[in-house]
C-alpha cells in the first residue's frame, strides 16, 4: 500500500486547510485509514481516524475543528482542519491499518507540513 498525502501548507490562525491521503497498491483490506501528527521533540499523536465503516475517531484536541471523510471508491480520506490553531503546526502523517485475516499492517505516507501562524 502506498500512501501520497497532500494539502499542507501555511495559513493563519482561524482559518481552514484541507488535508488528502490517496491509498494505492494492495488496497483491499485496508480496514481503518487516518492523520496521525508530530512536532519536533515529541511522539506522533493520532489525530483522526475513519474506519472502512466510516466510524470516526477525533483527539480531543480538534474535535469540533477538524472533521475527517473518505471516499471508498477512490480509497481516499480527507482531514477538513478549520478553526486553526497555532498549537495545530505539525508534520501530519496519513496512515493505513489493514487486516488481512488476522495479519496487520501498518502503512504511513510522506508527511505533509501544517504551519498555523498567529
Amino acid at each position: 500500500v502506498q500512501l501520497q498525502a497532500s494539502g499542507g501548507g501555511l495559513a493563519q490562525a482561524r482559518r481552514s486547510l484541507q488535508l488528502t491521503c490517496a491509498a494505492s497498491g494492495s488496497v483491499a483490506f485496508i480496514d481503518s485509514m487516518g492523520w496521525y501528527r508530530q512536532t519536533p521533540g515529541n511522539q506522533r499523536e493520532l489525530v483522526a481516524t475513519i474506519t472502512y465503516s466510516g466510524r470516526t475517531n477525533y483527539a480531543d484536541s480538534v474535535k469540533g475543528r477538524f472533521t475527517i471523510s473518505r471516499d471508498g471508491a477512490k480509497n481516499t480520506v480527507y482531514l477538513q482542519m478549520n478553526s486553526l490553531k497555532p498549537e495545530d503546526t505539525a508534520v501530519y502523517y496519513c496512515n493505513a491499518f489493514q487486516d488481512i485475516l488476522g495479519t496487520t499492517r501498518t502503512y504511513w505516507g510522506q508527511g505533509t507540513q501544517v504551519t498555523v501562524s498567529s
